[in-house]
């Protein structure tokens, strides 16, 4: 049996699924574990990372084949999200950003030109995309923006700035939401290559995602082809079913960190010798270990009765939001936990649970705040809204 799999969830995994989560961890293993804790000192991202994940197929692994993708299942792509962030959180945000926010807007809202042309090139990795909503006066409050747009002669012109935007600096695609002069938000499919008066930034001395590239898109009337107008595009909520996608990724990569903290945890609680016996032996520390598995075997078995439910395109956004608040809460407890069984060694680069926890202090608030998805649960419930 698999340390982390006590209820033994992937004995029902078909062989695609198992497929993709032993191959993934495999690749993980090889590629990512020998190099990342180098990278997140010195606040690099990963050399060759994204040509790498392409390989792999973790760019669009939801996507449609005719599109470049894999037409995988949900809990196939679940899985891979997982086995990505136990290696880190930065290359599964990599993964997450290109498929779910970037593809998945633009195979969702976009038209057929656009969905051929941007999505096998998305796929290979010759593009790199990012998703700009979060303002710099506007997080969780996402719909006031102030960034707006509007077209003159043929010509969608820009104004506004995106901040707290993965891969801002490299991106060739932006999937960019702004306010029309009607104020209806619209999604813009922002090229670079076809884009004027539009830089981008980076932020530096982040203390969390320090292996990953986060930054500002920055529009100064910047203009663009009107073609580039997502045209399945209505309103803020299409901005909100993408998230959803990446908050169903948040929710399966949660669990990726606590499985390595536990296990790190577990492995070293039978190693260490105090008093002449392994610590693993001491009951307080049983009881540290015996709850950590007990929370993620209660967060694999939430996700995998969501996979089912996006399956089946039966699950709504409060089922995915309240497992993105469970599961990084989980995780963040059982890296906590992790690190006491580890004493002082725990907080080491000799070990990988300090780094998640670093990271888990941005997916606290990463995508929704915490208290922002406890209270989308609490209005769910209710009928009332608190928010």
């Amino acid at each position: 049996m698999v340390a982390t799999d006590y209820y033994q969830l992937y004995r029902k995994l078909t062989d695609e699924q198992r497929l993709i989560q032993q191959s993934t961890a495999q690749w993980v293993q090889s590629f990512i574990k020998p190099k990342i804790d180098s990278c997140f000192k010195e606040g690099e991202v990963l050399e060759d990372v994204v040509e790498k994940l392409a390989e792999i197929g973790a760019f669009g692994l939801i996507i449609p084949e005719k599109y470049g993708g894999m037409g995988a299942d949900y809990i196939s792509y679940g899985l891979m999200m997982q086995e990505l962030e136990r290696g880190d959180t930065s290359v599964r945000v990599l993964s997450s950003i290109q498929t779910s926010l970037v593809m998945y807007a633009i195979y969702r809202f976009g038209s057929e030109k656009q969905k051929d042309y941007y999505l096998p090139k998305l796929a290979s990795g010759e593009f790199l995309g990012a998703f700009g909503l979060t303002e710099p006066n506007y997080g969780s409050n996402a719909a006031a923006m102030h960034s707006y747009f509007n077209v003159e002669n043929e010509k969608v012109v820009l104004n506004g700035t995106k901040l707290w935007i993965g891969n801002a600096e490299k991106c060739d695609v932006a999937i960019v939401w702004a306010k029309s002069e009607s104020g209806a938000v619209k999604g813009i499919l922002v090229d670079a290559s076809k884009t004027t008066n539009f830089t981008t930034s980076t932020i530096h001395d982040k203390w969390s995602f320090r292996a990953s590239s986060t930054g500002e898109l920055i529009f100064s009337d910047a203009e663009l082809p009107k073609d580039l107008l997502l045209e399945g595009c209505t309103s803020i909520k299409d901005a909100y079913e993408c998230l959803n996608i990446g908050r169903y990724a948040v929710a399966w990569g949660s669990i990726g960190i606590a499985q390595e903290c536990y296990e790190t945890a577990l492995q070293y609680s039978q190693e260490r010798i105090q008093f002449d016996k392994p610590i693993g032996s001491n009951q307080l520390v049983q009881k540290k270990l015996a709850e950590m598995i007990t929370e993620i075997t209660k967060a694999q078995l939430l996700c995998h009765e969501l996979g089912d439910l996006m399956n089946e395109g039966m699950a709504n956004y409060q089922q995915i939001s309240m497992a993105k608040r469970n599961n990084v809460h989980m995780a963040q407890t059982v890296a906590k936990e992790a690190r006491q069984i580890l004493g002082g060694m725990g907080i080491t680069g000799d070990y990988p649970i300090m780094r998640h926890m670093m990271n888990i202090e941005t997916l606290i608030t990463y995508q929704g705040t915490h208290e922002m998805h406890l209270l989308i649960t609490g209005r769910d419930v209710t009928g009332f809204n608190a928010i």
